[in-house]
C-alpha cells in the first residue's frame, strides 16, 4: 500500500497523505485535486475504490469507427491529447467489421461509469440508424458530443467540416482547369456527409457548368466503401462514361481512383485529373502528391473536446453544429484539361 500510495502521489503530484484521503472519500481535498489523483489512478492501472467509481469524472469514451483511414488516427489523437491536458483519461474504442458494434462500446462505457462521450463519424452519421441510443444517453445524463454528422432535434455539441463547401471548392477548383465532365465518387448516400458532398458537387457543377440533374447523375457513382478498393470500382465506371477529373469522397478513395486511371492507361494529372478529401497524414508523399481538401482535423478535435469538458463541468456548450471549413491544398494529381 504504501508503493501504491507513493505511486499515486508521484503520479498526481500531491502528498501520500492526500492521496489517503481522496481513496477514503474523506472531506478537505479540492475538486481539482481529487480529480488529478483519480486520474492518476486510471493514468498507472489502478482500479479505483468502488465508492469511487461513480466520481470516474477523469474517465472519457471516444468511439472511432476503425483505424484503417488515418484521418481517424489523426482525430483519435488530438482529442486524446486535448482531454489528456485537462486531466481526463480517454477510453478508445475502434470498430471493426465484424467485431464490437458502437452500442456495445456504449454499454461497456457506461459499466465504467465514464464522465462522457465522443463520436467520431458514428451512427450519427447514418441516417438510417435511430437516434434513439443518443437521446438515452442525454437523459441519463451523459454528456456527449458529436463529431461529422448531425442529427436535427438532439440537443447536444455537434462539430462538422463543411461537406459541402469543400465539393464546391473541389468542382471549382477543377472546372477553372478546363474539366467539364467532372465524376464524384463517394460511400452510401445514406451518411449525412454523402449527402452533403452530392449537394455541394450539384451546387457548383449547375453554377459553373450548367449541367442538368440528367447529366450529373450520370457522373456520380457511389461505392459501399470508402477506401482504396470502393474509389477503384467507383472511377472505374466513370471512366467508362468519359469523366476527365473526379472528387472523392475520401484520400482512400482518391488513391483507388488514380489506380484505376492507371490501369486504363491513362496519366494522372496528364489525361486525368483527382482531388481527395481530408488531406489524411502522407497525401503530401504519394505519387503524384495529392491534391485535396484538408479537414482542419486540429480546430476540430479541439473544439469537440473542449465542449465535451465544458458540458461535463455544467457550463453546457451551444447544442448546435460548429462547421469548419475546409482548406483545397493544390498538389500534383490535377492540372489543365486536355
Amino acid at each position: 500500500m504504501r508503493a501504491r500510495l507513493a505511486d499515486i502521489a508521484r503520479q498526481a503530484e500531491v502528498s501520500e497523505a492526500t492521496v489517503s484521503r481522496v481513496l477514503n472519500d474523506r472531506p478537505g481535498v479540492s475538486t481539482e485535486t481529487r480529480q488529478a489523483v483519480l486520474t492518476a489512478l486510471d493514468v498507472l492501472g489502478y482500479e479505483r475504490p468502488t465508492k469511487l467509481r461513480k466520481r470516474s469524472a477523469g474517465l472519457v469514451g471516444l468511439v472511432v469507427p476503425e483505424l484503417d483511414n488515418p484521418i481517424f488516427p489523426a482525430f483519435a489523437q488530438i482529442i486524446e491529447s486535448a482531454l489528456a491536458q485537462q486531466g481526463y483519461t480517454p477510453v478508445l474504442c475502434t470498430q471493426t467489421a465484424g467485431g464490437v458494434t458502437e452500442d456495445e462500446y456504449i454499454e461497456m462505457l457506461l459499466d465504467r461509469q465514464v464522465a462522457g462521450i465522443v463520436f467520431v463519424s458514428g451512427l450519427h452519421a447514418d441516417t438510417t440508424s435511430d437516434p434513439d441510443r443518443y437521446r438515452k444517453l442525454l437523459t441519463r445524463p451523459l454528456p456527449i458530443v458529436l463529431v461529422n454528422g448531425f442529427v436535427d432535434g438532439l440537443e447536444a455539441p455537434f462539430v462538422s467540416v463543411d461537406e459541402r463547401a469543400a465539393a464546391d471548392a473541389a468542382v471549382s477548383h477543377l472546372a477553372a482547369l478546363g474539366h467539364k465532365r467532372i465524376g464524384l465518387i463517394s460511400g452510401p448516400d445514406r451518411f449525412q456527409p454523402v449527402q452533403r458532398k452530392i449537394a455541394g458537387y450539384r451546387d457548383a457543377m449547375r453554377r459553373l457548368l450548367h449541367l442538368s440533374d440528367r447529366e450529373m447523375d450520370s457522373m456520380i457513382s457511389l461505392s459501399p466503401l470508402f477506401g482504396v478498393e470502393g474509389g477503384y470500382a467507383a472511377t472505374t465506371r466513370l471512366l467508362d462514361r468519359g469523366v476527365t477529373a473526379v472528387v472523392c469522397g475520401s484520400d482512400l478513395m482518391a488513391l483507388g481512383a488514380i489506380g484505376a486511371a492507371r490501369q486504363k492507361g491513362l496519366g494522372v494529372p496528364d489525361d486525368f485529373s483527382v482531388v481527395g478529401f481530408d488531406d489524411s497524414p502522407l497525401m503530401a508523399f504519394t505519387d503524384p502528391p495529392l491534391t485535396t481538401l484538408r479537414q482542419p482535423i486540429r480546430a476540430m478535435a479541439v473544439a469537440a473536446a473542449r465542449a465535451l469538458i465544458d458540458e461535463i463541468l455544467g457550463h453546457p456548450a451551444p447544442h448546435s453544429e460548429y462547421v469548419f471549413r475546409p482548406e483545397l491544398v493544390v498538389r500534383g494529381s490535377t492540372a489543365q484539361a486536355r
